[in-house]
């Protein structure tokens, strides 16, 4: 990736090994690129809340394999909790 920043969500920022990921697939980099400021945010979150390392690779694995698949959020997920109504910090 040439120094070009990635685009994170309205609430969180993206986190290293997640970028890593997006940047290691150019494919997948570009869809990242083409969903809302929410919906990045909400990726973000999913794999944040991940409690054991373990999980947390196999969330980041899933980002790319369901952006891949043309989903657009994380499925059977609540959403984020630390954004309000109106997609701003809470």
């Amino acid at each position: 990736m040439s120094g070009k920043k990635i685009s994170a969500g309205v609430v969180h920022d993206l986190p290293f090994d997640l970028q890593e990921a997006l940047v290691a697939d150019g494919a997948t980099l570009e869809l990242w690129e083409g969903l809302t400021p929410l919906a990045r945010n909400e990726w973000i979150c999913w794999v944040e809340e991940a409690r054991k390392p373990e999980t947390r690779l196999r969330r980041i694995r899933r980002v790319r394999e369901e952006l891949n698949e043309g989903k657009r959020r994380p499925c059977c997920w609540a959403g984020c909790l630390h954004r309000v109504k109106d997609g701003r910090a809470g």
